[in-house]
């Protein structure tokens, strides 16, 4: 049989010819398509681009964004000018008018023709005052972008650490950091807001204040627990057996680990400041006359709203979209950067 075997080859090879053997894909390359690499910052964008509901508040927030900027100046009246003689005239467009809305009449009356007021215009009306409320709206609307920036800044930068370093260190530190964490939280807002107009001039500083003092608490407690999760990795144990630093260690690897989770978090936390500005001008604990902000313009439309309803309109739907839009950025956010909603 083994002399058999060289024999039994030979035949073989004797067997096949040239044209036995034929290219496959001869003239086409036969290497894996190449994709295109992205960052993870398009990625985040692409899936956040599928969520209409999030681009749609992007761009209302855009929008109430440059009209707090620009709308003040392209009125031609100013937040403050009192004018009796044109007070609580309703809205009148140019142009509009002439197609039946916003004509400047109430109950069928034209009051600007009844007032002799032929060539003047007001968007959104005006006050009990005879303040331009196109003007006052923008302007509080500046208050509460404001309000609503800054506690944002003060969830990631105070609430941030405060709850990261408190996890990483655990122990006695961990605990000394929760009882005042937990103190804080027993003190209502409301109180503080009360407590520091007593000593402070009410305006934006002391809500700002405020936030500061117990605004950052819900974004500690989630740092923290998600340092609690994170601190034990296998990238953390490599880096500390490395001789890193432990704030080395908290602000370069683990925070931007968990920094998309903390960033979804003070987008939710921002239509809460707008409301808790809003609502401290309703009781007259923040923003004060003659300054103007949602809050207290709605305040005052209030007093009116039976004989002039125009006055409370244009403040509570500008506030309304505000919150509205706020939140469904922040819903499409937590969506971008959520690893589960990018196995479809």
């Amino acid at each position: 049989s083994e002399a058999m075997k060289p024999e039994l080859t030979d035949e073989i090879v004797d067997d096949f010819t040239s044209d036995d053997f034929v290219f496959v894909q001869r003239n086409e390359k036969l290497h894996d398509k190449v994709y295109k690499t992205t960052s993870y910052a398009h990625d985040v964008w692409v899936h956040f681009k599928k969520n209409k509901g999030a681009v749609f508040g992007l761009i209302i927030i855009a929008i109430i964004i440059v009209m707090a900027i620009i709308g003040p100046m392209i009125s031609g009246y100013g937040a403050e000018t009192i004018d009796l003689s044109q007070q609580s005239l309703p809205p009148r467009i140019q142009g509009l008018e002439n197609i039946g809305i916003f004509r400047g009449t109430e109950k069928g009356v034209d009051v600007y023709a009844e007032k002799g007021f032929t060539d003047v215009y007001h968007w959104f009306g005006t006050d009990t005052n005879g303040r331009d409320l196109f003007t006052r709206v923008w302007e509080g609307t500046r208050v509460s972008l404001i309000i609503a920036f800054a506690a944002a800044a003060i969830d990631i930068v105070i609430g941030m650490s405060y709850g990261l370093i408190s996890g990483y260190f655990g122990g006695k530190v961990d605990m000394v950091m929760q009882r005042i964490v937990e103190i804080l939280n027993g003190i209502p807002t409301l109180v503080v807001v009360t407590l520091l107009g007593l000593v402070m001039p009410s305006g934006i500083s002391s809500i700002v204040f405020a936030l500061m003092i117990t605004g950052w608490i819900g974004m500690s407690r989630i740092s923290r627990a998600e340092m609690l999760k994170l601190k034990e990795s296998e990238y953390v144990l490599a880096s500390r057996t490395l001789g890193a630093k432990s704030f080395y260690i908290i602000f370069k690897d683990i925070m931007p680990n968990i920094f998309g989770q903390l960033i979804i978090m003070s987008m939710f936390s921002i239509p809460n400041a707008i409301f808790t500005e809003a609502f401290l001008s309703f009781v007259g604990l923040g923003i004060q006359p003659p300054q103007a902000s949602l809050g207290s313009l709605i305040s005052d439309g209030y007093k009116s709203m039976t004989i002039h309803p125009f006055i409370l309109i244009a403040p509570i739907i500008v506030l309304a979209l505000l919150m509205l839009s706020f939140n469904l950025f922040a819903d499409g956010i937590r969506d971008a950067f959520d690893p589960n909603q990018k196995q479809g």
